[in-house]
């Protein structure tokens, strides 16, 4: 009955966030939106005015042309990008995005056959790349999570508890360093239109997983090594993925140390590796060895040997007679 009313709250405050979050977006964005369509609507009838040449009819059928090309990745503007959104970068970069779940939506397939592909191509490789994920942290959490906590802990006789919260701490400041505002201060660099605003929001959506696409790297006008930059942003987001689970790891693993994992009724992460690093004390790690295994002895306490057959025990008449 307790996790149900557990699960309960849990799911009440979830849904209380959802509508927190939805209004406060939509008092931020809401007023700026219609600011926004309001000035549109002003350009395109001062446009009209100036231009009685022009159909209205002519020029809501142009716009919808652009507008749609625009959702693949395709612009008229003059500073536009005029690569090719499907060279072996970009391709490169796309697939990427999409086995990663990332997904920004800003290049899509054109085609019917290239959705079809897509669809297939993700299902292979979308846990494909979790299963690559999944055992790359694996290796990363021996080294940097496993190995430090059981080395502070016996050899520096630190309290496990508060070395696990330390080390949480010091690993989550080196990924927001590593892979979130050096990462962010280059694309500052790189993209003369992004803010460090831009750039940082552009890293944690996408390390996020969140992809909204509203930011894409790599698509000024003559961009200076660009394919180059789109394949290492490809690599970007899959050492970033995998700093992020590794942080997701840890935290799993310090929730269970901390009894987290019992207040709100989690399963345990069980992993042998883990156990014999973080939740075991030394006192707890000593293995008792096992006790020698005595000969067979084939006498009896007479000293008399003793003879058998296939399944049966040695035969009383078969015993040699006591004076």
């Amino acid at each position: 009955m307790q996790s149900w009313m557990v699960l309960t709250l849990l799911i009440g405050g979830y849904l209380i966030y959802l509508l927190l979050g939805a209004w406060v977006v939509s008092s931020i964005e809401a007023p700026y939106e219609g600011k926004l369509r309001k000035e549109l609507k002003q350009l395109k009838q001062i446009f009209l005015n100036e231009s009685p040449c022009v159909n209205e009819s002519g020029l809501e059928a142009f716009l919808e042309r652009v507008i749609s090309a625009n959702k693949y990745g395709v612009s008229v503007l003059f500073n536009a990008s005029s690569d090719s959104k499907w060279d072996l970068a970009s391709s490169l970069f796309f697939a990427s995005t999409l086995v990663t779940t990332v997904g920004y939506g800003y290049t899509t397939p054109l085609t019917d056959s290239g959705k079809a592909f897509c669809i297939f191509y993700a299902l292979v490789g979308v846990p494909f790349t979790m299963l690559v994920l999944s055992a790359a942290v694996q290796r990363l959490m021996a080294t940097f999570t496993y190995r430090p906590i059981r080395y502070f802990q016996l050899h520096r006789g630190f309290d496990r508890k508060k070395v696990t919260i330390v080390h949480i701490v010091v690993i989550s400041l080196l990924v927001l360093i590593l892979f979130l505002i050096i990462p962010a201060a280059i694309f500052n660099a790189i993209e003369s239109s992004w803010s460090f605003l831009d750039a940082f929001y552009f890293c944690f959506i996408s390390l996020c997983t969140i992809g909204l696409g509203d930011y894409v790297p790599g698509e000024q006008h003559n961009q200076w090594l660009r394919q180059l930059y789109k394949v290492s942003v490809a690599f970007y987001l899959l050492l970033g993925l995998m700093a992020m689970l590794l942080i997701l790891q840890t935290f799993h693993k310090v929730a269970d140390l901390h009894g987290l994992t019992d207040l709100f009724n989690l399963p345990h992460l069980h992993d042998h590796e883990d156990q014999e690093s973080i939740l075991d004390t030394p006192d707890s790690t000593t293995i008792k060895e096992p006790e020698p295994k005595k000969p067979f002895n084939t006498t009896n306490q007479a000293g008399l040997p003793l003879t058998w057959s296939y399944g049966h025990a040695a035969c009383p008449s078969d015993l040699p007679q006591g004076r």
